[in-house]
């Protein structure tokens, strides 16, 4: 499924391809977040020039609304949107823990009301694969249980058992999909807290299921740098070589570049389209804040030598005027420009492997210092 072109000889970054349904994507690749089948204030088609052939949609929020009829009734969430590109589907683990009114855990799986109208539902580790089967995913995720990251021994050794299970069930309800036709890709979660005993259980648990991907659950949700760092570099090195690896939930390039230093493949996060809705635009010297009053009368781009449309026509003093204004044309055009600078920078970075220069061109995003990115629940 992924086939790796170079390796870095003073880290674990490596640059490849993608393998996918849709069309092959490079690596390192930055998923965009369409958590209800739309990258939020931009279309499809601006979404594919600016390069990404990936994105990830929600299955929490997409399973409450439209519903499975709706979906099924269009064959997918590709011929319901409209977008062309691959898919990749998260579990709506995090989404069941972190949104609903009422959750109950069991072995079997989770019971939980609907954060839009009480209404009460249930996932298993079956019923998650069958739902993103339905929604034709390219890539999909196995049901987990996340924990919070202040969570103790005794719950994090409860959630990182089950996960375990989980990842069993699914994997097996995932080859009866594939018998059956089915041709997306399912990846299991590692979690474990920051527990290392834990993430080793856990990893070693998943990669029984031999499946073709892993990703690594339960970072970046609040937790300092340092203990993300730290727990990242352990749990990394544990994966094998020869799969994918997915890092869930980061979206900036301090996050990315120790990811990347330690050999991830793949990551996401809504905080680019987020932070763009509030007026906060990503340059290569760091976060800019469109709203603030010192960019009145500025006449100059979001960055120069920036190609992205909003920076080769717009001034930041007429973006600010929008946001002020409550144009919905401000947040699209910011938008435009983070991910147009998050697609550019995942280039560069690749471009920076495969030339040697891994980690001098990591030195020049030192402006993103400190850290902080953090894991969203929701776009």
């Amino acid at each position: 499924m992924i086939t790796i072109s170079h390796c870095d000889s003073t880290s674990r970054a490596r640059a490849g391809v993608l393998h996918l349904r849709h069309g092959e994507v490079s690596t390192p690749v930055f998923m965009p977040v369409g958590t209800a089948a739309t990258v939020k204030a931009m279309l499809h088609r601006d979404v594919e020039e600016i390069g990404f052939g990936l994105i990830l949609a929600n299955t929490y929020h997409l399973f409450l609304r439209p519903g499975m009829d709706v979906i099924r009734g269009f064959g997918g969430i590709r011929r319901f949107s409209g977008w062309s590109g691959n898919l990749l589907t998260d579990s709506g683990g995090f989404q069941v823990f972190s949104l609903s009114r009422l959750r109950k855990i069991s072995s079997e799986g989770v019971q939980f009301r609907s954060h839009i109208d009480g209404s009460l539902h249930h996932f298993t580790p079956e019923s998650v694969v069958d739902i993103q089967r339905d929604f034709d995913s390219d890539v999909q995720m196995a049901l987990d249980v996340c924990t919070a990251p202040d969570a103790g021994r005794k719950e994090s050794e409860r959630a990182e058992r089950i996960t375990a299970d989980w990842a069993v069930r699914a994997a097996q309800r995932w080859r009866e999909a594939q018998s059956d036709g089915y041709g997306g890709a399912l990846f299991g979660i590692v979690q474990g807290n920051f527990f290392e005993d834990l993430r080793r259980r856990s990893v070693e648990a998943i990669l029984e299921q031999n499946l073709p991907g892993v990703a690594i659950g339960g970072l970046s949700v609040g937790e300092p740098f340092e203990q993300f760092r730290d727990t990242l570099a352990y749990t990394a090195e544990l994966l094998p070589p020869d799969i994918p690896r997915y890092l869930m939930g980061i979206g900036t390039p301090d996050y990315i570049l120790e990811a990347v230093r330690n050999g991830i493949d793949m990551f996401d996060c809504v905080f680019p389209t987020r932070a763009a809705r509030n007026g906060t635009v990503f340059t290569t010297e760091g976060r800019l804040q469109l709203k603030n009053a010192r960019f009145t009368h500025d006449t100059g781009p979001i960055e120069e030598g920036c190609g992205c449309a909003a920076c080769r026509r717009y001034a930041r003093g007429y973006i600010r005027h929008l946001f002020k204004s409550g144009e919905i044309l401000g947040p699209m055009l910011a938008t435009i420009h983070n991910l147009f600078f998050m697609q550019r920078f995942v280039n560069e970075l690749r471009s920076a492997i495969v030339a040697g220069k891994f980690e001098s061109f990591a030195g020049g995003y030192a402006h993103w210092l400190p850290h902080g990115s953090g894991d969203v629940d929701v776009e």
